[in-house]
């Protein structure tokens, strides 16, 4: 029964560790709970499949759907160009690009105090789904404006509301999954960025064909209305449906509670979420700005986001293939598909083979590839080829890395929180900026050479960066493997070797 059970759960069963640090940072005993320690190996395996997929079932649709319409909500902005707003607007090149960088700034500011007050009430259930209420109100108020200023306002707001989210969500998850398991569910979460890219421009192409002027609105306004309708409605439903920490889940058994909670004992070494008194608001996120990892990790995730930049004028880089406006969003369609598959796929095999470094860094090889071919062709065929592996480039691996960062940086909680909203919050610093690499000229199609040349440079960079962090976590193994004390891992008593216990991820 052992030999056909799930991958994932023979791991967690077979290197678990009946130890945990103690305030030293060694190793104490790890007691069992009672209903956990009454099950066989075989009832355990079978018990820990069943929780693993009913987490997945009430977890993970809906998360999905609600990053569909975050990113949709967010990226909207670069569909509606085509749709009027610049013209209605009579917005300059400037203030459009000053429109989508001022999202970020509101989207950084908001993501480090949001993730730390989620970890310290312990109620995503609830609070996701409140910002996601506020987002949509604001994404639809934005069919209302009739200037540049009232447009920036709105941008501003949408964004400090929507910078609950996506942090939000990978803390989530690393508070429900084991480390060999997180890769996959994170790339699950982030396909609903790649879906919503997918079908954002043949959602906006729909309406610009056949809402155009209808009860006397422009296309984009109607995008702005309907998207934020359903936003709300979805938001409504999550209340219902999603979980909150493994310790507060009501609809789980008592039996499935104590396996949820202690499944992560063995996996990173100690408790997780317990109570909102357990965890501090300042000393996590002191304890992450104190880890060298948190920086390389910064590092790399802002040249990764640098070089995806290309993705938020998506449309406009496909433009220059010369088709008309409606050609121009179904042809943006494609390139997220195939990411959406790449990703999947990478993600699958980095958690089956609990390998990062590589999952990361042969994606992005295949953007550097994209970038230098997409600056030095202006032949359609090859440029839209080059288009094809852009996207697939730089999201593919991104997802591994960012399960990566849970997985070098797990304990405690609340570090783990405030690592991943600062280093989210950082690496989207650079959409502020790549928003002005893509002006619309009054005559003729933009010049790409400059804006993919940097997003070439910056995948490099993104490469360097997690070849790095690899060497550092093969040289910290290596201290674990004689037994030396290293922070923020599952150390063994002094002077004596782990055999088969903790060690980071490369």
């Amino acid at each position: 029964m052992t030999s056909t059970a799930d991958p994932d759960t023979k791991l967690s069963i077979d290197q678990s560790s009946e130890t945990v640090p103690n305030n030293n940072g060694h190793r104490r005993e790890l007691e069992v709970p009672p209903l956990v320690a009454a099950m066989t190996v075989e009832e355990r395996i079978a018990a820990e499949n069943s929780l693993r997929k009913k987490i997945d079932t009430r977890l993970l649709p809906m998360i999905i759907l609600m990053y569909i319409m975050n990113y949709l909500d967010r990226n909207n902005i670069a569909a509606v160009r085509l749709a009027g707003l610049q013209t209605e607007l009579g917005l300059s090149s400037q203030q459009y690009q000053t429109v989508i960088s001022i999202l970020f700034v509101g989207y950084i500011l908001m993501q480090i105090p949001s993730n730390l007050f989620l970890n310290k009430t312990g109620r995503p259930a609830i609070y996701l789904p409140t910002c996601m209420i506020i987002w949509g109100i604001i994404s639809g108020a934005t069919a209302a404006c009739q200037s540049f200023g009232g447009l920036v306002a709105c941008r501003f707001f949408l964004g400090f509301i929507e910078a609950a989210y996506f942090p939000g969500c990978l803390f989530y998850l690393s508070s429900w999954y084991t480390r060999k398991e997180l890769g996959l569910r994170t790339a699950v979460l982030y396909s609903g960025s790649l879906v919503s890219g997918a079908f954002g421009g043949l959602v906006t192409a729909g309406i610009t064909s056949n809402m155009d002027g209808t009860r006397g609105l422009r296309a984009w306004r109607w995008v702005f209305i309907i998207e934020g309708v359903i936003t709300v409605v979805i938001a409504f439903s999550a209340f219902f449906i999603l979980p909150n920490m493994p310790r507060t889940t009501t609809w789980l058994t008592p039996a499935e509670r104590e396996l949820a909670v202690y499944r992560l004992q063995e996996d990173i070494g100690e408790d997780d979420w317990t109570s909102s008194e357990s965890q501090s608001f300042f000393h996590g996120f002191k304890l992450a700005l104190m880890d060298l990892k948190t920086w390389i990790f910064t590092i790399m995730l802002l040249a990764n986001v640098s070089s995806a930049s290309v993705t938020n004028f998506f449309p406009t880089v496909v433009k220059t293939l010369g088709y008309g406006n409606v050609e121009t969003l179904l042809l943006t369609a494609p390139p997220y598909v195939l990411a959406v598959l790449t990703t999947y796929i990478n993600a699958w095999h980095a958690d089956r083979t609990g390998e990062r470094f590589l999952h990361i860094t042969i994606p992005l090889c295949f953007a550097v590839f994209a970038f230098i071919l997409g600056a030095c062709t202006h032949s359609t065929a090859p440029r839209y080829v080059a288009m094809m592996f852009m996207v697939p480039g730089v999201y593919t691996g991104y997802v591994v890395s960012l399960a990566w960062i849970s997985n070098v940086l797990p304990r405690p909680a609340a570090k783990r929180a405030a690592a991943l909203a600062f280093i989210n919050a950082i690496s989207n610093c650079s959409s502020i900026y790549a928003s002005y690499m893509y002006p619309q000229p009054k005559v003729g199609q933009p010049d790409l050479t400059v804006p993919l040349s940097v997003d070439c440079g910056t995948a490099v960079l993104a490469i360097l960066m997690a070849g790095t962090m690899r060497v550092i976590l093969a040289r910290l193994n290596k201290k674990l493997d004689r037994g030396e004390h290293v922070e923020g891992a599952i150390n063994a008593v002094p002077g004596a070797a782990q055999g088969n216990g903790f060690r980071f991820l490369l």
